[in-house]
């Protein structure tokens, strides 16, 4: 627990913190990649040059030091934090380099309103939230050591097909070159890709499993990524897998995680609907097959929305998901179409997800949502959902970017769907 001194120091400096907290991360890293390099293998640095993580990193510091006197509330936040950890592999003694660089920053950015009293009050509050991290985190790599056919760190695994879904999109299987089993894993979570790129030292990359668990293999399906910005580069990982990536090369991988779960094991008593945009149908389509397997009986509702044809995945599986279930209803909107994609009936419609949809074709007042996608099409998704006032308990989402650049989200900015999650 925190001293009632260390609580108030903090709730007074928060509007301060909060003014300059993108300011202060930016600084953070650039001090922490210069002071300690060994740690930017952790980062992925085109987020870094989009300034995603700087801000990521800010709404968490800010969300902490609004909710210092009442910690259970950051409990989904540990959650997801102490997951994004596991995937990468951090170590508890990977935490004072962070606490260090991130003191040093404040000081820098606040300077003499950054007295001693107000440093050691901030350290203070970071060492109990390293702390609960790193308990979440042990806990966390236990059970993954306990899982049959579960590891800690990186495991070989054997790329046994490689099948492209769409014109921007690839599923990869991967079959443990040890020959032994393959853990279960909750449908949502996530593995990592760890590459030796020839050329360009990088971060590990998550990856959504796209299938069910129970299976000899895993599966992701990974989009070709386009530069972040203007001026940067396609996306290094996504471009190596597709190009250069064949059946029977292997991939160090890393076990699965993450927080943006549904648990199938446990009875499911409300209609479940399934939002995805572009390649954020991809642990979506691991819930509905893992629902449909498990509770065939519960109403489901899934949404995919896409550019057109040439960018839509996995087409066939998602129209099989009908005769899978009892209760399985399915939608597909293309918002730029090509000439025939209605004539073919490659959609069923064309648009985009509107507050008028969802009231329409959804449960709303009792179902759980859950969507994933690109900002712009998760951004209308959340203001939409919250305009129906569905209760936050009910909403459910993934988002690898700054939280708040999804609860910020605007009725009347018109998304594209294209772009991954």
């Amino acid at each position: 627990m925190l001293s009632e001194k260390t609580i108030a120091i903090v709730k007074e400096i928060t509007p301060l913190v909060a003014a300059n907290a993108e300011t202060v991360t930016r600084v953070f890293y650039q001090k922490m990649f210069a002071g300690n390099p060994e740690v930017k293998a952790f980062f992925n640095q085109a987020h870094q040059h989009s300034g995603g993580q700087q801000k990521a990193l800010a709404g968490a510091i800010c969300a902490y030091f609004t909710h210092i006197d009442n910690l259970a509330a950051l409990t989904p936040a540990v959650e997801l934090i102490a997951q994004k950890h596991c995937s990468l592999g951090i170590q508890p003694e990977q935490y004072p380099i962070v606490g260090k660089h991130l003191l040093a920053a404040i000081q820098e950015v606040m300077g003499e309103a950054a007295t001693e009293e107000i440093l050691a009050a901030v350290g203070e509050a970071y060492q109990l939230l390293a702390d609960v991290c790193i308990e979440r985190e042990q806990q966390i790599y236990a059970e993954q050591r306990a899982e049959n056919g579960g590891w800690n760190g990186y495991r070989s695994f054997v790329v046994d097909r490689k099948e492209p879904e769409s014109d921007v999109i690839t599923s990869f299987y991967l079959k443990p070159a040890d020959g032994a089993d393959v853990p279960a894993w909750q449908p949502g979570q996530y593995i990592t890709v760890r590459i030796d790129h020839p050329t360009t030292p990088t971060s590990p990359r998550n990856y959504s499993l796209s299938n069910q668990s129970g299976s000899d293999h895993f599966r992701i399906s990974v989009k070709r990524e386009p530069g972040l910005t203007a001026d940067a580069p396609a996306g290094l990982i996504s471009t190596y897998l597709h190009d250069e990536v064949q059946v029977g090369d292997t991939l160090e991988i890393g076990p699965p995680c993450g927080e943006f779960t549904l648990d199938t094991a446990q009875p499911v008593t409300t209609p479940v609907v399934l939002l995805a945009g572009g390649v954020g149908v991809t642990p979506l389509l691991s819930m509905a097959k893992s629902l449909i397997a498990a509770q065939p009986d519960v109403p489901l509702y899934f949404l995919q929305a896409a550019r057109n044809s040439q960018t839509h995945a996995f087409a066939e599986e998602i129209q099989d998901l009908r005769s899978a279930g009892a209760n399985v209803r399915t939608l597909t909107l293309y918002d730029q179409p090509l000439t025939d994609d209605l004539e073919n009936q490659n959609c069923d419609d064309q648009g985009i997800v509107t507050e008028k949809l969802l009231r329409d074709w959804t449960p709303f007042e009792q179902a759980a949502f859950y969507f994933c996608g690109p900002k712009p099409f998760m951004q209308n998704v959340y203001a939409s959902l919250k305009s129906l006032t569905v209760p936050a308990d009910r909403i459910h989402f993934e988002f690898f970017g700054p939280r708040q650049d999804i609860e910020s989200a605007r009725l009347d900015e018109e998304p594209e769907v294209s772009v991954s999650h």
